[in-house]
């Protein structure tokens, strides 16, 4: 029986990660799916119920909340991916917004730019990229907190699987990021939602081609 249920589009887009992290602490959810016209054509009821008219809506038992990042903060805590002390949530939520303004920046290529500025984009990936390998060398241990897994690792793995996507050698002057790509990918857990039909599916977000 699911534990929890996402609702959002048939798109990976802000919900990955979210399953991302139920998938490696071995929760069950299910996906509840939104097509994008009847959002777009304001058909769906959802949208008036959303707080900010915004999706992914996350519910665990009588609790319902929107905003990615908020729902991931939640889980963070809930199972112990928030670090030992209020110092490192601080970084972990520090990356964490690091990791967002990355993702806007993404998004406005994908549906505004990527005919006119794909190219100028990739050109500027290493200085995008370069933040987070010097995290991961403060903080050594392969996680953006060290050797403890924290929520901003789901999302890091995301965004860095978004970018592979884009630019497949990307990472090749980040030993840092490559390796830390490996390790979340050889979890158990992870490994066989990434292999699997349901992830393999489902788009980064609605203009990809697979």
């Amino acid at each position: 029986m699911a534990q929890y249920t996402i609702t959002y589009f048939p798109v990976q887009g802000r919900s990955e990660p979210i399953r991302l992290l139920l998938t490696d602490q071995g929760a069950q959810w299910k996906d509840e799916v939104v097509p994008i016209e009847d959002w777009m054509g304001g058909k769906s009821p959802l949208k008036k119920e959303a707080v900010f008219g915004q999706l992914p809506k996350f519910q665990d038992g009588d609790l319902t909340m929107y905003q990615s990042n908020a729902i991931l903060r939640y889980l963070g805590r809930k199972y112990g991916l928030y670090g030992k002390n209020d110092k490192e949530a601080a970084v972990i939520d520090m990356v964490n917004d690091g990791l967002e303004d990355f993702r806007l920046k993404y998004v406005r290529l994908i549906f505004t730019e990527y005919d006119t500025g794909k190219d100028k984009y990739i050109a500027d990936l290493p200085n995008q990229l370069g933040p987070f390998e010097r995290i991961l060398s403060k903080h050594p241990g392969g996680f953006v907190n060290g050797s403890q897994i924290s929520y901003a690792d789901y999302n890091l793995l995301h965004i860095l699987h978004l970018h592979l996507k884009l630019a497949p050698q990307c990472l090749s002057e980040f030993p840092l990021l490559k390796a830390f790509v490996a390790k979340m990918e050889a979890r158990p857990k992870l490994k066989s939602y990434l292999e699997s039909d349901a992830c393999k599916r489902r788009p980064a977000h609605p203009k990809d081609k697979q």
